[in-house]
């Protein structure tokens, strides 16, 4: 197999994941606001409504706008996940929980990086491969990058709500890829979810790999 030109990865699952889990996070910040739930329960609940939320992408919204359209799109998960889990109501003032739990997840404190990934993303670098990411994630994926000291990889940061289609779609690779002077053919897409990232990167012609993270590697 030839050195691509570029490589693109995922990013929640692939380079970085929740530390525990995601109900474990919403379970312990509701503690802080008098509302105990059952992190087993949120978390059972969280993936039930994400799977079926639709995609994280907004088609003709202007670009200041899209922030706003990313912070009610995770309003309307979290809340239909306390709510699945029997306790939205117990919450004082809901919005006031979900802002310092939106911006929490801004920060590296919830997430930790696998253990190898750094060498990897510098291996492939010292090689004088290009790095990009393409994820169905928002715009706080510029400031998690940032926090945990992998931005300075990545020539490119391609995300769902800003392309306004997420992966499996095949407009997010194409708007991923032309942002250099390559095939797909020339690039590989590495992620964690064999129909959004390895059928997904397939599907235009890019080399893709699957990655199969049974666990969280701590550093």
């Amino acid at each position: 197999m030839s050195q691509p030109e570029v490589i693109f990865l995922d990013a929640v699952g692939t380079l970085f994941a929740v530390k525990g889990s995601v109900g474990e996070v919403y379970s312990a910040i509701a503690r802080r606001f008098g509302v105990l739930a059952a992190a087993a329960e949120l978390d059972s609940a969280f993936k039930e409504v994400f799977k079926t939320a639709p995609p994280l992408a907004f088609s003709n919204v202007s670009p200041q706008d899209i922030p706003k359209k990313e912070f009610q799109w995770w309003r309307e998960v979290t809340k239909r996940t306390f709510q699945k889990a029997g306790v939205a109501h117990k919450f004082l003032d809901f919005d006031i929980f979900f802002n310092r739990l939106y911006y929490y997840f801004a920060t590296a404190t919830p997430w930790q990086v696998y253990s190898d990934v750094i060498p990897c993303l510098q291996r492939w670098r010292d090689r004088g491969i290009k790095l990009g990411v393409i994820s169905n994630f928002d715009s706080r994926l510029y400031q998690v990058l940032i926090a945990l000291d992998l931005n300075h990889f990545f020539d490119t940061i391609t995300i769902s709500s800003e392309v306004g289609a997420a992966k499996p779609d095949p407009i997010i690779f194409k708007s991923a890829i032309e942002q250099y002077a390559v095939s797909p053919e020339q690039t590989w897409h590495i992620g964690d979810r064999r129909q959004e990232d390895y059928e997904g990167a397939k599907a235009i012609g890019m080399q893709g790999f699957l990655l199969k993270r049974k666990s969280l590697v701590l550093n």
